[in-house]
């Protein structure tokens, strides 16, 4: 079974170490596993939330193509592209923009960090809040569902976009799909060891911050320089030091195997400098890097090479997200108008619809859903290990009602109370 990973960068700004670790090198390692299909894509949409300088959009997202190849990406193997290359992403954005609550978006992590600052401040809690920055986890979904990728390699801070994704291709399926799963469900994959890269200072590494450690702007130069700015403690050469008490470490540990991870914690014990230390944090880190530094340095001086290349695999793969906005579409409704045959003399029959219980399992675990007669989702119960006693518990709820459900997995829908599930049983019961 081929697996679909799916992965990109805003290109607001030149990438870091943070990046290469935390996204670039791992999903770059991801595709060249058997029976893997590989997307990955620069998400210029989204530097439009992030950036308003129209010149650094341009700049970074050469920038960011060259460093995708420049780190080992084969465009001959792997699905390479631009958002804005595919019309097909923004008109997918608008149809599940109809379709997700906004409740879903308040609960977004930069909305939260935004609205909380401006609370601080004392300004209306929406002060600067654009509808890019409210609903850009939707843009994201989009981006995932277009291709219906199975993995999405991300940071620790971006899983809840995943789900986000999951509960957006949920809800359509329910709504659209009659029985079908139009929209496949993503899985977030995270580098268990290296999920963030911490920065100068020892928080996440971030721009924002301004405490990160450059990839390959400014050279080998640049990267030393920065290295020797990393925080550390005032312990003099000769005394022992603790490995945990700096970021150097955790940043060394990202480029080195598990035998010179010891030694290096071994050494600084035994009281090696940390102007040593870092000299050999930065031979570490420079060792995996100049290669790709040259190659970077050549596709930034043959900037149509890049665009060649992206316009090589937009072609490609648009008629993959024709194919599923097609779908989309008519499953919503949006289809080409066709002739309705009609005659009179034939006694059309209406079909009553009621609401309907579905089983589904997930995660081996064993799940019901409760329908609407219009599709609506109501809620969502169970959560058992076997299917059998799902089945069970399904046949009590259908008599007790929600009482049946004590011990059990129970949500109900936004918007939806213990009336309307009462309702909808008694109509499945006439």
């Amino acid at each position: 079974m081929t697996i679909r990973v799916l992965t990109g960068v805003t290109p607001s700004g030149t990438l870091h170490l943070g990046n290469y670790v935390g996204c670039i090198r791992p999903a770059i390692q991801k595709s060249l596993t058997a029976e893997t299909e590989s997307f990955y894509f620069l998400s210029d949409y989204h530097a439009l939330i992030k950036c308003g300088d129209a010149d650094r959009v341009e700049k970074s997202r050469v920038q960011i193509a060259a460093t995708w190849l420049a780190c080992g990406l084969d465009p001959q193997k792997i699905h390479f592209y631009r958002q804005s290359d595919i019309p097909e992403i923004p008109e997918l954005n608008w149809i599940l923009n109809c379709v997700c609550n906004k409740g879903l978006m308040n609960r977004a992590h930069a909305y939260k960090a935004k609205v909380d600052v401006n609370e601080s401040k004392g300004e209306d809690p929406d002060q600067d809040v654009t509808m890019g920055l409210f609903c850009y986890p939707i843009l994201m979904a989009a981006d995932i569902l277009m291709f219906s990728a199975n993995l999405i390699p991300v940071g620790k801070d971006q899983i809840q976009h995943i789900e986000m994704c999951r509960d957006i291709a949920t809800r359509f399926n329910l709504m659209y799909g009659k029985g079908k799963d139009i929209l496949t469900l993503p899985e977030a994959m995270v580098d268990a060891e290296t999920e963030l890269l911490p920065g100068l200072d020892g928080r996440k590494m971030s721009k924002s911050y301004n405490n990160v450690i450059p990839l390959f702007e400014g050279g080998e130069k640049a990267l030393r320089e920065a290295v020797m700015k990393i925080v550390t403690d005032s312990k003099l050469p000769g005394e022992a030091k603790d490995p945990d008490s700096t970021s150097l470490t955790v940043i060394y540990d990202a480029f080195a195997n598990k035998v010179e991870r010891e030694q290096f914690r071994s050494a600084l014990r035994s009281g090696l400098s940390w102007g040593e230390a870092k000299e050999i944090v930065f031979r570490q880190i420079n060792k995996e890097i100049a290669p790709k530094r040259e190659l970077y340095n050549h596709l930034m001086s043959n900037p149509g090479k890049v665009e060649e290349i992206l316009q090589e695999g937009a072609s490609r793969i648009r008629p993959i997200a024709r194919k599923l906005l097609d779908e989309v579409r008519d499953a919503v409704g949006l289809r080409t108008f066709r002739t309705i045959s009609t005659n009179s003399q034939t006694k059309i029959s209406k079909k009553v619809v009621k609401p309907q219980i579905k089983q589904y399992r997930e995660n081996d675990l064993f799940y019901f859903k409760l329908l609407s007669a219009e599709g609506r989702l109501l809620m969502i119960g169970g959560g058992l290990k076997s299917g059998r006693d799902n089945g069970l518990l399904i046949s009590r709820f259908k008599q007790e009602g929600l009482s049946a459900l004590e011990g059990a997995f129970c949500q109900l829908e936004e918007g939806i109370d213990t009336t309307d599930i009462t309702t909808a049983l008694s109509q499945m019961l006439e």
